[in-house]
């Protein structure tokens, strides 16, 4: 029995179509930028024909409402799952990596060189995101066995999880880079998963700020 889980991530925000873009954890709770939505209905037009039997969201709003997007013509209402919620990169909330490389040039390198035990200062590391986001997925796909999912959520959430199936180093997850609205496709035989996709975004060609 095949059970198929759709990841993707939410949107663009305005933050993500900055340059340089600020780190986006959960205290800036931003919407989608209108090039996030156009993303999302791209993104719903190429999903429109396949089957999805439920979809679940990060609470945050760029995934809630990238969510109800794609959901739509499945006439389904996403579930909001606390375990798709995006990193807490806590103090660093706000600002760019230069800017954190000035303000705190130790803690910037000792976190590039391994996210995943050096967490994000007053926030979380990578492991600690994989160990949650894991588990989360692992009760939604055995919840939802044989059926297609769709689970939407952040960039660090993603890349951790996609990382591990793929045999990475959580500490390097930032290989897997991942568009907004990219969509991976990970696939269950029994225990076994597998990446069958990744990242695919050639839907979201042509779409312009």
């Amino acid at each position: 029995m095949r059970t198929t889980l759709y990841l993707m991530r939410h949107g663009a925000t305005a933050a993500n179509l900055s340059s340089p873009a600020p780190l986006q954890g959960r205290r800036l709770d931003s919407p989608l930028a209108p090039m996030g939505v156009r993303q999302a209905m791209a993104t719903r037009d190429f999903l429109a024909v396949r089957p999805i039997h439920a979809c679940y969201t990060s609470p945050l709003l760029r995934a809630r409402e990238t969510a109800a997007i794609v959901a739509a013509p499945h006439g389904l209402t996403p579930m909001v799952a606390e375990e798709l919620n995006e990193c807490d990169v806590g103090s660093w909330e706000g600002l760019d990596w230069g800017a954190i490389r000035r303000r705190d040039p130790a803690a910037y390198h000792r976190h590039r060189a391994d996210p995943a035990a050096c967490a994000f200062p007053d926030g979380e590391s990578f492991a600690d995101v994989y160990e949650r986001v894991a588990e989360g997925l692992e009760r939604i796909l055995i919840h939802h066995a044989g059926q297609t999912v769709l689970a939407v959520s952040h960039h660090a959430v993603t890349r951790t999880y996609l990382a591990a199936l793929l045999g990475l180093p959580l500490k390097r997850a930032r290989m897997v880079a991942l568009e907004n609205c990219g969509i991976s496709v990970v696939s269950r035989m029994g225990e076994t998963m597998s990446v069958a996709t990744l990242n695919a975004s050639f839907h979201l060609q042509g779409i312009a700020a």
